[in-house]
């Protein structure tokens, strides 16, 4: 680990303390773990603390570790029932010249909830509705929570990994009541196998 890096992990650790679930350097990046209880107030520390002083958050996306749990107890490393969605979100420090990754895991699997970073970080709005629209998670707080890169009648969120491939419904137009509607997918699931043409005498070798 650098010398920046060490300094930095030291700082995270004198600054939170018991807050900290976990930090892990790997790649020559820090990753902060903490509780979704914890999530709002070690953000504001993380931005106004002069030891940390996170002024920008530059981006936050929403994980599904739905497999990677089941991998991962297969293998020893962490509990089938460990907790399936997170957000992670990248920090910088412009007077430190340092960056953090911050995760933070929901709950409840089957209604994810995080408390909203927009009170801190303004800019993380349209990252959150992204993460919402997508994966479903619900942040609290938020006073703008809606769709913004699917359509608002669109049904389930399409980055989970339980979420079918060829979705639940489709959207067309009717002639008839003159407007879109919607309707269960018509399209049934198929194998595709790559047809193979090739030309007459293919491989024949040919004599003089």
């Amino acid at each position: 680990m650098s010398a920046k890096l060490e300094q930095l992990s030291q700082s995270l650790q004198d600054v939170l303390g018991e807050r900290i679930v976990s930090i892990t350097n790997a790649l020559g990046e820090l990753t902060l773990v903490v509780a979704a209880a914890d999530y709002s107030a070690v953000a504001t520390i993380l931005r106004d603390h002069p030891d940390l002083r996170f002024e920008q958050l530059i981006d936050l996306c929403g994980v599904d570790y739905a497999a990677y749990g089941q991998v991962g107890a297969m293998l020893g490393a962490h509990p089938a029932d460990q907790p399936r969605f997170a957000a992670v979100s990248h920090l910088l420090s412009i007077s430190h010249n340092w960056r953090l990754r911050l995760r933070v895991f929901a709950t409840d699997n089957d209604f994810p909830v995080l408390d909203s970073l927009t009170p801190v970080w303004n800019g993380v709005n349209w990252f959150e509705r992204e993460a919402f629209d997508l994966f479903g998670i619900m942040f609290a707080g938020h006073t703008d929570l809606r769709r913004i890169l699917t359509d608002y009648g669109f049904v389930g969120h399409p980055f989970r990994k339980d979420f079918p491939i060829s979705g639940y419904v489709e959207m067309r137009y009717d002639a008839e009541q003159k407007r879109v509607i919607y309707q269960p997918v018509s399209i049934e699931p198929r194998e595709v196998t790559p047809r193979i043409i090739r030309e007459e005498n293919y491989g024949a070798t040919g004599r003089g």
